[in-house]
């Protein structure tokens, strides 16, 4: 197991239902669908795990138990379904009521396959894609999903490769994009890592109706494990990487096509050591050419310039992970130990909250 993988630790709360907000009275508005609402996989007081929404003033809204340790989620495009995945290896992902946290359904993986995390939506909120493993040969693949007809398996697209995991959907509402890690796990191992030597990872792009992968894009070395991805609004597609070799070697962990190739983004050598060679989150704010990244193996979240690879302003946040955009141009970090703090170009960090939760690496 790695050691460096995050914990969810212990919180003390007054309640599992009673989160408050520490100097502030209200969160700065999210950009895009439900601006009001955060949503977030959480660890709990007792030990167990559970998935909570909160408000902009950082009411719990609800919260809802799952059975095991989840790891990120997506918003159906024009329903009131919330969906959450399972950390890898995840055996099911659960949808809820978005307003209530209601349990819809829990769609389990067929025998032989687990979820890895992550899904994503069609415009139309019908079909759900998610990225998934048929775990005996280790073939990555996409599993697609009707949610019409209470998210019945429909179809299944092969990646021709090992390990995928975030998938997000281009703005021309028919290209998925994959980052496939290229490593190779198995849940009777506990998530040892049997193929450091002969990994191929890559920026996967696929036409999401027919499942043709159009394009296929190879980091510069084998083990920058592509795993994260993002794509701005104008169409730019970013990936972010986990490095999987010598600690004492910094590669470029952050790339995005360009010109038919990954152009790969390497900051100044301080920077590039507080990374800690591990991305856990890159996103694209949809309203200007800033991208934020963070990784909490090195406590570091970062700003920079999509463009120009310009770093715009960079951050201590212990355990920091999940990221979302705001209206207005900044980003939102959140952390393991329950902080939110909102990134801003050419500004000093700004603690918005510390909410009594542990939050996963992704925020919704």
């Amino acid at each position: 197991m790695l050691i460096y993988r995050r914990t969810l630790i212990k919180a003390t709360v007054a309640g599992a239902m009673a989160a408050t907000l520490t100097g502030c009275s209200l969160l700065p508005r999210k950009t895009g669908p439900q601006p009001e609402r955060y949503a977030g996989a959480v660890g709990l007081p007792d030990g167990r795990f559970g998935v909570s929404a909160f408000d902009r003033s950082g009411n719990v809204q609800w919260q809802a138990p799952v059975d095991t340790r989840c790891h990120s989620g997506c918003n159906r495009p024009g329903r009131n379904d919330t969906l959450f995945f399972e950390r890898r290896p995840g055996w099911s992902f659960y949808v809820f009521d978005a307003e209530t946290g209601q349990r819809r359904h829990r769609i389990m993986a067929p025998e032989g396959e687990h979820f890895v995390g992550h899904g994503v939506f069609s415009p139309d909120g019908r079909w759900l894609y998610a990225t998934a493993s048929r775990y005996q040969p280790g073939e990555g693949i996409v599993a697609v999903y009707d949610a019409e007809q209470d998210y019945k398996r429909v179809d299944t697209f092969e990646l021709a490769g090992i390990g995928p995991h975030e998938l997000t959907l281009h703005p021309d509402g028919n290209t998925l994009v994959i980052g496939l890690g290229g490593i190779l796990t198995h849940p009777d191992y506990d998530r040892i890592k049997l193929n450091l030597d002969t990994m191929q990872p890559a920026l996967i792009l696929m036409d999401r109706r027919s499942g043709q992968i159009v394009g296929r894009f190879p980091p510069a070395h084998h083990q920058q494990s592509s795993r994260h991805v993002s794509v701005s609004t104008e169409g730019k597609v970013y990936v972010a990487y986990q490095y999987q070799g010598p600690l004492y070697k910094r590669p470029p962990l952050l790339a995005r096509i360009e010109d038919g190739q990954l152009r790969e983004y390497r900051f100044d050598p301080e920077t590039q050591a507080a990374l800690g060679n591990y991305i856990a989150s890159v996103v694209a704010h949809p309203e200007n050419d800033l991208i934020a990244a963070a990784s909490p193996v090195g406590g570091t979240a970062i700003v920079f310039r999509g463009k120009t690879g310009e770093l715009v302003s960079k951050a201590r946040i212990t355990d920091c992970a999940g990221i979302q955009t705001l209206a207005g141009g900044d980003f939102l970090v959140s952390s393991g130990q329950g902080r939110l703090v909102q990134l801003s170009a050419g500004q000093p960090a700004k603690d918005i909250a510390r909410l009594p939760v542990q939050w996963d690496h992704h925020l919704v």
